[in-house]
């Protein structure tokens, strides 16, 4: 059975508060130890790409199901770039950019990216202890 956990809009200076609420959430559905610490981590950085790369703001769910926490952060900026989409190496050398969704690829899992010039919708999960 699917059960909503949290379900809030964010945007530019409100990562940190999203980021504690995700932490509190996250805990109280079983999530511990180095499983929260890889999911709170994902999570700010596929809410930090939207705001920097999405339009400036986004909408992130959380749901409990089937023994995971979900997360799913949505966006309305111009998509990703064409050919993105393909399993993309790590970032090389001393890059600031890049590393948030190869960071919450190898973090989470079963992580799923839908894209288009309407916005961005990022689906990842953590595994419940």
């Amino acid at each position: 059975m699917r059960r909503q956990v949290l379900c809030v809009s964010f945007a530019r200076g409100r990562i940190t508060f999203l980021r504690r609420a995700v932490t509190e959430h996250a805990a109280h559905e079983g999530v511990t130890g180095r499983h929260l610490e890889d999911f709170v981590l994902a999570v700010n950085e596929i809410t930090t790409n939207a705001v920097v790369h999405g339009g400036g703001h986004g909408r992130l769910r959380l749901w409990s199901h089937g023994g995971r926490l979900w997360c799913e952060v949505t966006d309305e900026g111009p998509g990703l770039p064409a050919g993105w989409m393909g399993e993309a190496p790590p970032p090389t050398g001393f890059e600031f950019r890049g590393r948030g969704l190869w960071l919450t690829r190898m973090l989470c899992e079963h992580i799923t990216i839908v894209s288009g010039p309407r916005g961005t919708t990022v689906t990842f999960a953590a595994v419940t202890d």
